[in-house]
């Protein structure tokens, strides 16, 4: 038995706080976490797995991807495509934004995200992270563009990171102060 409250237990007390919450913030907080858990479980197995190394392309800031960029991109479109909280998303490892599939629901959010910044270090075993915010769609939910994504830093409803090491923390602030939690890899979940 775990001491301390999980990070689902401490989304769900602050939902309850705001008035008329629907609970798709949570939700989508929710999938990020899950997210994060893939890769950190992703990150702890290494080259067990064959996915250390360089991917042989670059991303949009001319960076060299390694091989964990692409994977763990993917586990954060894939992760958070599908619910309806999302009209887009935008990643450091994709020229363009990324529009949910026709076949989703859209919703009222936008996701930035560094999947794996420092991937380089994996190859050494140093600390790695993800680095996301959340902001509120302000104009045409159904088609956003790039233009949605540049918001001023005070208009974001939610930002975090995780850091994997020795162990995976889990930072996040929604606006009152700031939160962390570590991974107990034996039930799963963030304290």
């Amino acid at each position: 038995m775990h001491n301390g409250t999980t990070i689902t237990q401490f989304i769900i007390e602050e939902q309850r706080h705001i008035e008329n919450a629907t609970g798709d913030f949570t939700s989508l907080l929710n999938d990020v976490v899950t997210a994060c858990k893939v890769i950190s479980n992703l990150v702890n197995q290494g080259e067990l797995v064959g996915i250390l190394g360089a991917a042989g392309s670059e991303n949009v800031q001319g960076e060299e991807q390694k091989k964990m960029d692409i994977i763990t991109n993917d586990v954060f479109l894939k992760t958070n495509s599908w619910a309806g909280h999302l009209a887009a998303m935008a990643s450091e490892e994709m020229d363009d934004i990324y529009h949910i599939p026709s076949q989703y629901p859209k919703g009222k959010y936008l996701l930035t995200f560094d999947p794996l910044d420092g991937s380089s270090n994996m190859d050494v075993n140093v600390s790695v992270g993800t680095i996301f915010s959340i902001l509120r769609c302000q104009s045409d939910c159904q088609n956003p563009t790039a233009d949605d994504f540049l918001q001023a830093g005070t208009e974001q409803v939610c930002a975090g990171y995780a850091l994997y090491g020795p162990s995976t923390m889990m930072v996040i602030t929604t606006g009152n102060g700031v939160n962390g939690f570590t991974l107990d890899q034996n039930i799963g979940e963030f304290i």
